[in-house]
C-alpha cells in the first residue's frame, strides 16, 4: 500500500515540476510592443494564430514551450502573439485596427493580420514574421516550424 501511495506522489509531482514548466511571459500585446520599442528598440517576432489552426496549437504546445525557444523570445527580441480573428480594436502606431470582416466573412481576419500578411496574399496560419529593430520585415513564414528550425530562424536576425 505504501508503494502505491509513493508512486502516486511521484507521478503527481513529476507532472508539476517547476523546472519543467515553460515560461510564456515573453508574449506582448501590440500596445506593449509599441511602448517597448520606444524605450529599447530590438528585433521583433510576430506570431499570428487562429483557434482552428492545428499547427498553431502544436507549435504552442511543443515549440513555444522549449527552453531554447523561450530563452530566445524572452531575451533577444520582442515577441507578440495575436489571434488573427480577434474581434476587438487594437491601437498601434497611432492607428486603430479592427476586425472589419466579422459580419462579412466565414474566416474574419483582423486588420493587423491582413496588414502583416500582405493584402494580396491568402492567409495561412501560423504566420510568423521577423522584423529588425527598425520594424522592417526580414522574414515571413507561413508554416509549422519545429523548435530547432525556429531557433535557427530567430538567430538569423543577429
Amino acid at each position: 500500500m505504501k508503494s502505491i501511495v509513493a508512486l502516486v506522489i511521484v507521478l503527481f509531482l513529476s507532472g508539476n515540476c517547476p523546472a519543467q514548466e515553460s515560461n510564456s511571459d515573453f508574449w506582448l500585446t501590440f500596445e506593449q510592443l509599441e511602448d517597448s520599442l520606444r524605450v529599447n528598440p530590438k528585433p521583433v517576432f510576430l506570431y499570428f494564430h487562429t483557434d482552428w489552426c492545428t499547427y498553431c496549437r502544436k507549435m504552442e504546445k511543443e515549440v513555444f514551450t522549449k527552453p531554447t525557444v523561450t530563452e530566445s523570445l524572452s531575451n533577444d527580441l520582442y515577441a507578440v502573439k495575436f489571434d488573427a480573428e480577434f474581434d476587438g480594436d487594437v491601437v498601434f502606431d497611432g492607428q486603430v485596427f479592427s476586425n472589419r470582416q466579422l459580419k462579412t466573412s466565414r474566416i474574419p481576419l483582423h486588420d493587423l493580420a491582413i496588414l502583416f500578411n500582405g493584402q494580396n496574399n491568402a492567409f495561412a496560419p501560423p504566420l510568423m514574421l521577423l522584423l529588425d529593430q527598425n520594424f522592417v520585415v526580414k522574414k515571413r513564414v507561413n508554416q509549422y516550424m519545429d523548435s530547432k528550425a525556429l531557433v535557427e530562424t530567430l538567430e538569423s536576425l543577429f
